[in-house]
């Protein structure tokens, strides 16, 4: 088709500032603000095929978060929650996607350069594509080999860590490239406590003597959607969950179970920390459980509050 990543080669349109484009003419100035000053928020958010047709998961939650993350930075999103919602929907029923992966995404765009982004204009677009598992299908099953990174992640007092800012996620891409550039799928990222935080783009559990341990939000991570739905699930399936855990990196190597949540990476387990074993090697039975509960969910729909039905207004 062109040389577009294989991701996105079935992918026609994107919408942007309010309209449906061609995906060959998403473009935005080479001054744009954004570009230079990482000055913009996002989402990530799945789209999940069920017995009733394409569902996003928790649409709610990430507008909300989305929105939330735009005021952090006085970024002024030009469109109600209802317009975007709406594109959105329109957009997956135009490329007749059963299931996709979304990101909504505001910047400032292009304007007077400098620091203060002063009149640039706030541009809005959303685009979605086919997505897998994003450290890999035989991940889900087999775990991954993660790294403790030489990057920390940055506190709260320097840069709001409850906003999705594209700025800070050079924070995550240079622990991605030097866990990668090691051998190892995936990193766990300290904060400047030398604490656990959490991976460049997921939260992290703990399952030790049959409890299971999340690091808190003081603990400079992002308050992650997966987190929130894996924190339930594992309450109503008779689990303690310690949500608001301060987890040093030795507890890591002596941990029964470890694994991921993200949006992208769903419910990953995790199966050895910087050549550190956990448990047996293998996806551990409370990972299992969680994560086959969270599947079931997903790809069920069964619970309509969590769930936006694409087709659902036709």
């Amino acid at each position: 088709m062109s040389d577009r990543p294989e991701m996105f080669e079935a992918v026609d349109e994107v919408w942007m500032d309010g309209e449906f484009v061609d995906f060959e003419d998403a473009n935005v100035h080479l001054l744009t603000h954004a570009l230079h000053y990482g000055t913009g928020v996002f989402e990530g958010v799945r789209c999940y095929e069920t017995g009733e047709g394409p569902a996003i998961f928790r649409w709610e939650e990430h507008l909300d978060r989305f929105y939330n993350s735009a005021e952090v930075y006085d970024i002024e999103i030009p469109f109600e929650k209802q317009e975007l919602t709406e594109a959105t929907e329109e957009l997956i029923r135009r490329e007749g996607f059963e299931s996709c992966y979304i990101r909504p995404i505001a910047f400032y765009g292009y304007g007077p350069l400098g620091l203060n982004p002063g009149k640039s204009p706030v541009q809005v677009g959303l685009a979605v594509w086919p997505w897998g598992a994003y450290l890999g299908e035989e991940a889900l099953e087999d775990g991954v080999d993660v790294a403790v990174s030489s990057w920390r992640k940055y506190a709260s007092s320097q840069i709001p860590t409850n906003a999705k800012t594209t700025g800070t996620y050079v924070n995550s891409v240079l622990a991605s490239l030097e866990a990668k550039e090691n051998g190892y799928t995936e990193a766990i990222v300290l904060n400047k406590e030398g604490n656990v935080a959490e991976g460049p783009g997921e939260n992290i559990f703990l399952v030790r003597d049959g409890e299971i341990y999340t690091t808190g939000l003081a603990e400079s991570i992002l308050d992650g959607i997966t987190r929130r739905t894996a924190i339930e699930l594992a309450e109503e399936r008779g689990y303690t969950v310690h949500d608001d855990a301060t987890i040093s990196r030795g507890e890591l190597y002596t941990a029964d179970e470890l694994f991921f949540t993200g949006t992208a990476a769903e419910v990953t387990p995790i199966r050895s920390v910087d050549d550190n074993e956990i448990g047996t090697g293998t996806k551990g039975p409370v990972t299992d459980e969680l994560q086959t509960a969270f599947f079931d969910l997903v790809e069920s729909g069964e619970r309509e509050e969590w769930f936006r039905y694409v087709y659902s207004n036709d």
